[in-house]
């Protein structure tokens, strides 16, 4: 009982930071500025783990690789520390399992944003972060968008790439199994 209640508690914090250290990184390599109030979030909160990894890690390609690593180093500690309390400590197991965990949050960031600006254009297209969701979101709805038509003026992509991240969260779930 206490374990799974502190697994929750790791889970749910992991996932919070890793998540907007994902989010840095996206927001980083798809060049989209966000919100003051937003951008001062992020930061506050990553700045303390990615700023000594940009001292080793710098940034390539545009990208910035030190807020990538940071959220895999932050899931590699939350599912260490799971492994230990759950099954003792296997690396092969922690690496798959890390890996795992982070292509999870990956894809629930990107339903998470393709739902959001989904509501804001159905509710109010004119929020102050109705722009920069859908800026998120636009990578993965272009492509769709140029294959998909519009019907009766209802724009269906959401629902397509929704579906092909389920998929892809299947696969993932698949290969994951496999290599347990």
């Amino acid at each position: 009982m206490l374990n799974s209640i502190f697994i929750l508690i790791i889970d749910t914090v992991a996932g919070m930071l890793a998540g907007m250290l994902l989010l840095r990184f996206w927001m980083q390599a798809i060049r989209v500025r966000p919100p003051n109030q937003v951008a001062h979030f992020i930061f506050q909160l990553t700045d303390w783990l990615v700023l000594p990894l940009r001292r080793v890690l710098p940034g390539l390609g545009g990208y910035d690789w030190s807020s990538l690593v940071g959220a895999i180093l932050i899931a590699m500690l939350a599912t260490a520390v799971e492994v230990a309390l759950l099954s003792g400590f296997d690396v092969s197991l922690l690496l798959a399992l890390t890996l795992m965990r982070v292509g999870q949050w990956i894809l629930y960031g990107f339903m998470g944003m393709i739902l959001i600006s989904a509501v804001f254009s159905w509710v109010n297209p004119q929020a102050p972060l109705a722009p920069f969701i859908a800026s998120l979101s636009d990578p993965l709805l272009r492509p769709v968008r140029r294959i998909v038509p519009m019907i009766g003026n209802i724009d269906l992509s959401p629902l397509v790439v929704l579906l092909l991240l389920q998929i892809a969260m299947q696969l993932l779930r698949t290969v994951g199994a496999s290599l347990l």
